[in-house]
């Protein structure tokens, strides 16, 4: 017998056990990609209010880390050439916690529930969508107001901690609106594209929300509910309004991350499949 037939079947094919091994190892075409994201938007539109009002609470106290461990890298880097390549690998810990716990993000959401809208539109799964926006947003506002707040505490920080949380506050706090909007794109386009991604990396997750978030810190690209942090930062400290936290950052942010993840990066990938979608 030849040798290198012994492991097909008689009708050519792989045993069983090794077709399975063969299926786990293929690419995952954009297609189930997207019938992946659509089950778990699905998901996320039915779940109860009083759940996503404390998912979405929980990831906005999370995330806050993202602010507090970069400034904690600013701290105690040594001052040389090339130090905010590692001070920027802060900003991802509150990304990974949140992530990986499963716990409502708004930038997330800029996919995964716009997908199943985009399958089958409709003026009721609209509404869903904005109910489940609305309450996430607010939830995660509430959050990372509530961490600004804890920062504040000088029985928290150290007075050298807390000139670098202030010194970084004050820069988003300085942005102009239109600035932020473009500055915003580019975040919510790597965090769809990180969300669209984490069905193929399996043990792989942490890597890659550490590399796609990683990009956004080092790039100074605008994300609305870490940057929401920062700017109630500021609010409390004085170095801004509520009128600069709402009109100079939040709104401009918020628009240009849900253009980045919603009507750039979602559409172009319903683009790629809606033909396959009408089979």
């Amino acid at each position: 017998m030849d040798v290198k037939n012994q492991a097909f079947g008689p009708d050519g094919q792989l045993p069983a056990g090794e077709e399975l091994s063969l299926e786990e190892h293929e690419r995952l075409s954009p297609h189930i990609l997207f019938e992946i994201i659509r089950r778990d938007g699905e998901e996320e539109l039915d779940r109860l209010r009083r759940a996503l009002v404390f998912s979405g609470l929980a990831a906005g106290l999370i995330i806050s880390f993202s602010f507090l461990f970069k400034a904690v890298l600013t701290l105690y880097l040594p001052n040389f050439y090339g130090a905010e390549l590692i001070a920027c690998l802060g900003y991802s810990t509150g990304f990974v916690m949140v992530i990986l716990g499963r716990m409502q993000l708004f930038t997330e959401n800029t996919i995964t529930t716009v997908i199943p809208l985009f399958r089958r539109p409709s003026p009721a799964k609209l509404l869903r969508v904005l109910r489940l926006w609305g309450l996430v947003f607010l939830s995660n506002l509430l959050g990372t107001t509530l961490a600004a707040l804890f920062l504040s505490n000088p029985w928290l920080v150290s007075p050298d901690l807390a000139a670098v949380l202030h010194d970084m506050a004050l820069h988003v706090a300085q942005t102009v609106p239109a600035a932020n909007i473009i500055r915003g794109v580019p975040a919510g386009i790597l965090i769809a594209a990180l969300v669209w991604m984490m069905p193929v990396s399996r043990s792989f997750s942490f890597f890659l929300i550490v590399f796609f978030t990683y990009f956004i810190a080092l790039g100074g690209f605008s994300h609305v509910v870490v940057g929401s942090c920062e700017m109630a930062y500021a609010v409390l400290q004085g170095d801004a309004t509520l009128l600069d936290y709402f009109l100079r950052f939040l709104l401009p942010t918020g628009i240009g991350n849900v253009l980045g993840g919603t009507f750039v990066f979602t559409l172009l990938v319903y683009a790629q499949v809606s033909e396959e979608l009408k089979k």
